[in-house]
């Protein structure tokens, strides 16, 4: 029988733009890329240059402080730009793709039968490493460690969220695959996080593992909230974390000995004319994607990932690494006089400060717009109503502030990282941009404990 774990504090914002159950394959886009900063903490070290010739599979860089991670081409092609800012830091590895996808093949024999150590290999080897990360911290993990659990989330409840089931429709045999060659990885279990709400068949017929069902509004679905529910992080220990669409990779990788990086997207938000799910290969241009389908009558914002948390790009970028979803919302550059003094009955608001709270299941177009400027912290108790963790979360912030790396420790610094404070800066009356200052944080521990 699963476990049913009820969370009471977040927040479900209900916007206009979700994803139709309409599955289109989306043609090669112009371009894909990788973006080291997809991946936080690493010092990138490229193989190629511009001009080589690449496979699907083909390393194209590595970690300089462990040189067996390595980063693989999404498709073959040609390595057309290499992308750099300020003091020539590395922002993309461009790839025009070939008109028929050529693949590496990796002798990976059976996954299930050889051992640990040989599958860390091989995992390393094919360019699948970097989809396992591990907390603390929030980073690729690191293979000469032993999880004490991987904890996958088959859930999205932020705003817009695309449903897993409808991400892992014809890959649930690589989705199972993948399941077991994870088992190899750790000692303890692998565990599965599934929404309470409904069955999911995808999930719920896995084997060998253990599934805990999660009621409650966002963040139940970020996979640091079923972490702290499940078996909080202590100082010393080290969890992984996988995102389900990437266990299917390696379930593919096993069934093909291919680095076969398809996977589907949501295309969401206010701005998209018919949002829906696309399936593309990782680290697509959106540029063909969504050509003629955003509404162009407005400034919008593209996002790579959660409204909440995800990336600006730009309507030519590239979607992430780890994002399942992208999200077209428009930009908040309009200036509301008086706003403060309308009813607000298009306004979303947690603290009720419109009268839209007497309409509770009413869809908003939401924008960027901050609504203010920065201020000291409020001392209230905004940030406890929608922080489901056992951590104080403004002390937490003073203590990264400080650079107090005692009281970081004490206060929780190892469970979380900067997803699980999305909702505390959305509903911050301060306007504090808290998710940098956690990363913030991150960072100096990284540098202080390593």
């Amino acid at each position: 029988m699963s476990n049913v774990y009820k969370i009471t504090k977040g927040l479900d914002i209900r916007m206009v733009g979700k994803a139709e159950t309409v599955v289109t394959k989306a043609p090669l886009a112009v371009a894909y890329a990788i973006k080291p900063a997809d991946f936080q903490g690493l010092v990138p070290k490229l193989l190629v240059k511009v001009g080589d010739k690449v496979k699907a599979g083909t390393a194209v860089m590595f970690d300089k402080y462990n040189h067996n991670i390595v980063f693989a081409s999404p498709v073959s092609g040609e390595v057309t730009a290499i992308n750099r800012g300020e003091r020539r830091l590395l922002l993309e590895v461009v790839i025009t793709p070939d008109a028929e996808q050529q693949y590496e093949s990796f002798e990976v024999g059976d996954l299930l039968s050889i051992t640990r150590e040989q599958v860390v290999e091989k995992l390393l080897v094919s360019g699948c490493w970097p989809f396992i990360k591990q907390r603390p911290y929030g980073i690729i993990a690191n293979p000469n460690t032993t999880p004490k659990g991987i904890f996958i989330s088959c859930f999205d409840s932020s705003p817009l969220a695309p449903d897993y089931d409808i991400l892992l429709r014809g890959e649930e045999e690589h989705f199972y695959k993948g399941i077991e060659v994870l088992k190899k990885l750790t000692d303890g279990k692998v565990h599965l996080g599934v929404n309470a709400k409904y069955s999911s068949p995808v999930f719920e017929k896995c084997t060998g593992v253990e599934i805990n069902k999660f009621q409650g509004p966002h963040p139940a679905g970020n996979v640091g909230t079923q972490i702290s529910r499940i078996s909080p992080i202590n100082k010393g220990e080290i969890v992984w974390t996988i995102d389900p669409q990437h266990v299917a990779a390696i379930g593919r990788l096993a069934a093909t000995g291919r680095y076969d990086v398809q996977k589907t997207v949501a295309a969401v938000g206010s701005e998209v004319k018919k949002p829906r799910y696309y399936k593309v290969i990782q680290g697509a241009s959106i540029k063909n994607l969504l050509e003629g389908g955003v509404s162009s009558d407005k400034n919008v914002r593209f996002v790579s990932g959660s409204v909440l948390s995800g990336t600006k790009i730009s309507s030519e970028g590239f979607i992430g690494f780890y994002d399942n979803m992208l999200a077209v919302i428009p930009e908040g550059d309009q200036y509301e006089f008086f706003g403060w003094a309308l009813p607000g009955l298009d306004k979303f608001s947690f603290s009720k400060s419109f009268l839209s709270w007497l309409t509770p299941s009413k869809e908003y177009v939401l924008n960027t717009n901050y609504h203010g400027g920065e201020r000291a912290f409020v001392m209230s108790d905004v940030y406890g109503k929608v922080f489901p963790f056992d951590i104080y979360p403004v002390y937490l912030l003073k203590a990264i502030l400080a650079e107090d790396i005692d009281a970081m420790e004490k206060l929780g610094i190892y469970e979380v990282v900067e997803e699980d404070f999305a909702l505390c800066e959305f509903v911050d009356p301060s306007k504090i941009e808290i998710q940098a200052i956690v990363r913030k944080g991150l960072n100096l521990m990284i540098k202080e404990m390593n």
